[in-house]
């Protein structure tokens, strides 16, 4: 009766015919390792972040007067509100943890080349709208740091010529952070990752376009160099979902605070600032080379924003950086050892980003030189990539024909 009735849809509508040929027959490079696994990860967060939310609106009130304590009142009263509180804030950490891997992942082993440029941008396209979502959500429990972390971060606006002043009071929805602001972010917290969710589909139509990359970064023969993505890939991935959970659930059970600030828990207060203002760990390498940039004198803020924000533009040109033969790094010496200089330096801004501004180290120097250094090491990772490669000064190792 199963079969008569779906014989009965695909004469009208082939699902049977697209699950097979974009899932269970899927060609797959044989050879995918782990690193793969985030990918989909990223896909399974998104979908826990979307149900966690759609619950939780459900008994949270966007109004300045009752926001902090309807987000108190699902904390206590709501039931399993802690848990889908907690599910939802830890979920936003973990969600940039698998999408930094991801991006990562992508960079080591060349998937950014040709032909999938247009499938990379797609991907930097939806990290951006993971930013703006996540800086939204973190306004909504309007806390200290919520309330300050918008007055600051939406204050960067009024460095834009001409018309800067203007967009900070329509951002705002007045001359100050206050109710029409928190329900702008909400309107737009509420939205964005549903925007997400159909970036993230034509993410995956391009991929099924161009196919998967693989960790020798060669093209596959799909004969011989592939298997079917079911029950091969669906095992390893679901594997990789089973490491994750037990990870995510150990920090919803055990650890739910660990990546929240003490301040969030006071109420906003415009009236008294907090000693440090510090935004979510995921965007404090980004906050440094904002704050790295002050040496321009009226310039300065612009200059800042400018820098911040191309950190990560600049990855849109990254496939006409490296014009190495091999994509991946692999097969290239020099440019994974300047690689892994990028992840260390992005660790370090992490850290001058967490910093006071006016914080220092090594015996007496100003944390800001520290700052500046790193940002130049992040973007020179970018110039170095396209000289080495540009002039033949890396030489890549043979390449394999077949995985």
């Amino acid at each position: 009766m199963f079969k008569s009735i779906m014989e009965w849809v695909d004469a009208r509508l082939p699902i049977s015919d697209l699950i097979k040929s974009q899932a269970t027959e899927y060609p797959t490079p044989k050879n995918l390792n782990y690193w793969w696994n985030f990918g989909s990860l990223a896909l399974f967060v998104l979908i826990i972040q979307l149900a966690t939310g759609i619950f939780l609106v459900m008994h949270y009130k966007p109004d300045a007067a009752l926001a902090f304590d309807s987000v108190e009142h699902i904390m206590r009263d709501v039931n399993w509100g802690w848990l889908l509180r907690y599910l939802h804030a830890n979920g936003a950490t973990f969600f940039f943890v698998v999408v930094y891997i991801h991006i990562l992942r992508g960079m080591y082993y060349g998937s950014y080349r040709s032909p999938r440029e247009i499938l990379w941008w797609i991907g930097i396209i939806i990290f951006f709208l993971l930013m703006g979502t996540a800086f939204m959500g973190y306004v909504l429990p309007w806390g200290q740091m919520s309330y300050w972390g918008a007055a600051v971060i939406t204050n960067l606006m009024s460095a834009v010529p001409l018309v800067g002043e203007d967009l900070v009071v329509w951002v705002w929805g007045g001359f100050a952070v206050g109710d029409p602001t928190l329900n702008r972010f909400f309107s737009l917290h509420y939205l964005l990752p549903f925007v997400v969710f159909g970036a993230v589909f034509v993410h995956l139509w391009a991929l099924h376009a161009v196919h998967s990359n693989n960790p020798d970064g060669i093209d596959i023969d799909e004969h011989k160099d592939s298997l079917p993505f079911h029950p091969y890939f669906t095992v390893k991935d679901l594997y990789g979902v089973g490491v994750f959970l037990i990870i995510y659930c150990g920090f919803v059970f055990f650890a739910p605070n660990y990546f929240a600030e003490p301040d969030n828990y006071i109420e906003a207060n415009p009236m008294q600032t907090p000693a440090h203002i510090v935004p979510e760990w995921y965007f404090l390498p980004f906050y440094a080379i904002l704050r790295s940039i002050d040496f321009l004198g009226s310039f300065s803020k612009l200059a800042g924003v400018l820098a911040m924000v191309g950190a990560i533009a600049i990855l849109f040109v990254l496939p006409w950086l490296d014009r190495s033969p091999a994509r991946s790094f692999r097969y290239r010496p020099l440019s994974r050892q300047l690689f892994w200089l990028f992840i260390i330096d992005c660790f370090i801004l992490g850290w001058v980003g967490y910093n006071p501004a006016d914080a220092t180290v090594f015996g007496g120097m100003p944390i800001v030189f520290v700052g500046r250094a790193a940002t130049l090491v992040y973007f020179g990772y970018f110039f170095l990539l396209w000289l080495i490669t540009a002039f033949d000064i890396e030489k890549p190792k043979p390449t394999p024909t077949s995985i």
